[in-house]
């Protein structure tokens, strides 16, 4: 709070200045009046923004919770894949997300299947310690904002129950299984670059064994040009009557 009074008093203190170099230059109160209005509004729109860029992630805790919590619901690839979308779009707005960002899109994707972006996010998290909350020192001013938020949340849980209640409950499952996912993850993709090795092995060795039989039955085959058409039956015929004849 005191930080964000001393930003506050910091931008007035900025609106007067300008003010005051306006008069200077010699303006008319109501031109002053009109470039202060639009500096406010322009200031008031890019706070809204930076505002709702910070509401996007905590949308998207909802979203995903409801996706990673074990319930009877079956949800649809489209469904999860979306809900992915929307968080790595959060990863272009923000250039230092919160941790927990990088476990929910890690357990998204290994509810389908794809255990290399697993590994990819939770290898992040769970084995580079720059990633860890303690080790942000220096944030951007989307992350202060989102830090902020968060600690109103959590001051005043009634403001955004169903906000809160997901935070927890990712935060819970990362500390749990974040360290036993990435393992089982490696596992699988292991065991399927395994498979993919045998069946690609599997598939060589006929089409060797072809290539083998092709080169027996025909290596000794002799060209065209060195194949003879028989006689005709006349004439043999004829050969072996004059023999018979010599012979009486």
């Amino acid at each position: 709070m005191i930080s964000g009074t001393g930003k506050l008093t910091t931008k007035a203190i900025a609106v007067i200045v300008i003010v005051a170099m306006l008069d200077a230059v010699g303006l008319s109160p109501v031109i002053m009046v009109f470039v202060t209005g639009v500096v406010l509004i322009v200031w008031l729109f890019a706070r809204r923004a930076q505002a709702r860029e910070v509401e996007r992630i905590f949308e998207f805790y909802i979203a995903a919770d409801a996706i990673l919590r074990e319930e009877e619901r079956r949800w649809y690839g489209f469904e999860i894949a979306e809900v992915i979308e929307h968080g790595e779009s959060l990863l272009e707005v923000m250039p230092d997300p919160p941790p927990l960002n990088y476990y929910v899109l890690a357990a998204l994707y290994q509810r389908l299947g794809n255990h290399q972006a697993t590994i990819e996010y939770l290898s992040r998290l769970n084995e580079d310690v720059s990633y860890d909350e303690a080790h942000r020192t220096a944030p951007s001013p989307q992350l202060r904002r989102y830090v902020m938020m968060l600690r109103r949340i959590e001051y005043h849980p009634s403001s955004a129950p169903q906000t809160l209640a997901a935070i927890r409950s990712l935060e819970r499952a990362r500390q749990r299984h974040a360290a036993r996912m990435l393992l089982e993850s490696r596992s699988a993709l292991e065991a399927q670059q395994l498979e993919t090795q045998s069946e690609k092995q599997v598939t060589e060795v006929p089409s060797e064994v072809k290539s083998t039989r092709k080169e027996v039955t025909f290596s000794s085959s002799a060209p065209l040009s060195e194949i003879c058409a028989p006689p005709p039956i006349s004439k043999v015929l004829h050969d072996l009557y004059q023999d018979d004849t010599r012979a009486n």
